[in-house]
């Protein structure tokens, strides 16, 4: 009887521990590697997210890869939004990006990028477009316009990047949409004038090119071109200088943090602070001082995902420091820029890779995990709990 009793309360606590972990309300405190203490809240779980975006502050979009577009409340409740064009699917490929146009309370326009094929899979590119956003009872997109595609499609389901931003307010680049197009893991294209592979491309929000992109001597692909020799920008995004930064993902090691600056080249895959995962060295930014060299690279990887600037009273002495999702590192972690140079100062980790992070206006800091069981987590600062 002893035995059936015990047998009976070790159940009760494995349900117990099983309804406790699975709560989407429950609340977790994590201290950061310098003591800072953060409280997140599990507000919602999606399977494989890539994107999360804002559209006021209460209400955000999330991207999934498998090709769903999920409109999300502050509390957790969602909705899929219907007519989103059909994805390839596979590997990194699939729904990605999502961003609202700068005008979106007056337009509803948004923008979302994903994996796309004309040949049943074998060959892919990654494809922008633009779409009204009606939101109702049964939210769906209207006045689908095409605005980018990468060029050439390519075999193979990695480095698609694809990651967009938009251009401040105010600055000379408002209404100026920047997407970063991954190498393909073709490697040598990155260097190249006649294809998008490698590069951060600059259009306006309607897909124009801009008259003033840097390379307009290059051939016609290169007119959209911002820069060039990038490997895998999975993170884009403005600081509050209007300067455009990058995260990008380096070989086996050597993962970046840049500055990204008109007309540079970023010397992949000639230089690199990682090495060839089969072992071959390759040579350092330094060797080559032609090519932009990181504001900061990691040795070993973080993996690095998305990317945001914080803005916001929730955490006033982290205004202006740049936060990054950690998919190897399962971090958030925080950049200061103290003396004008960027170095890593906190990391905060769960054990989870981190896909995608937003500030909202409100200064609280939104995550989404990577995953087939990812949660949605707002942070705000324990001090003021």
């Amino acid at each position: 009887m002893r035995n059936i009793i015990k047998n009976i309360f070790l159940v009760f606590l494995i349900i117990f521990a099983s309804v406790i972990l699975h709560n989407p309300s429950r609340a977790n405190e994590i201290r950061g590697s310098e003591g800072t203490k953060i409280h997140g809240e599990v507000i919602s779980t999606f399977y494989q997210p890539w994107a999360i975006s804002f559209i006021n502050s209460e209400t955000m979009l999330i991207t999934t890869k498998g090709g769903n577009l999920w409109l999300v409340d502050s509390t957790g409740s969602k909705k899929t939004v219907g007519n989103v064009p059909t994805v390839s699917v596979g590997g990194q490929g699939g729904l990605g990006d999502v961003i609202i146009h700068p005008d979106f309370a007056l337009n509803n326009l948004i923008y979302l990028s994903y994996v796309s094929s004309n040949n049943f899979g074998f060959s892919k590119f990654a494809k922008v477009i633009r779409a009204k956003l009606n939101i109702n009872s049964e939210p769906n997109l209207t006045e689908i316009t095409d605005i980018w595609e990468q060029k050439p499609a390519t075999t193979g389901n990695g480095h698609f990047s694809h990651r967009m931003v938009f251009g401040p307010a105010g600055s000379d680049y408002e209404l100026d949409l920047f997407i970063s197009s991954g190498d393909r893991q073709k490697l040598t294209p990155a260097q190249s004038w006649d294809n998008d592979l490698g590069k951060i491309i600059r259009l306006k929000h309607d897909g124009r090119i801009p008259e003033n992109n840097p390379f307009q001597n290059k051939g016609k692909r290169a007119k959209s071109f911002w820069t060039i020799g990038h490997r895998n920008a999975l993170g884009l995004a403005f600081d509050s200088n209007g300067q455009l930064w990058s995260t990008e993902m380096g070989p086996k090691d050597g993962d970046e943090f840049n500055l990204i600056e008109k007309g540079q080249n970023y010397g992949w895959p000639i230089v690199s602070e990682g090495s060839h995962y089969s072992g071959v060295a390759i040579p350092s930014h330094k060797t080559r001082p032609e090519f932009q060299s990181p504001a900061i690279f990691w040795v070993p990887t973080i993996a690095p995902s998305g990317l945001d600037f914080y803005e916001g009273k929730e955490f006033p002495s982290w205004e202006g420091d740049a936060i990054i999702g950690g998919l190897r590192s399962r971090a958030l972690i925080r950049i200061s820029f103290n003396d004008i140079s960027p170095r890593e100062t906190e990391r905060f980790s769960w054990s989870k890779r981190v896909r995608d992070v937003e500030v909202c206006k409100n200064g609280l800091i939104w995550v989404i995990e990577d995953g087939n069981d990812a949660r949605l987590i707002k942070f705000s600062n324990s001090a003021k709990s």
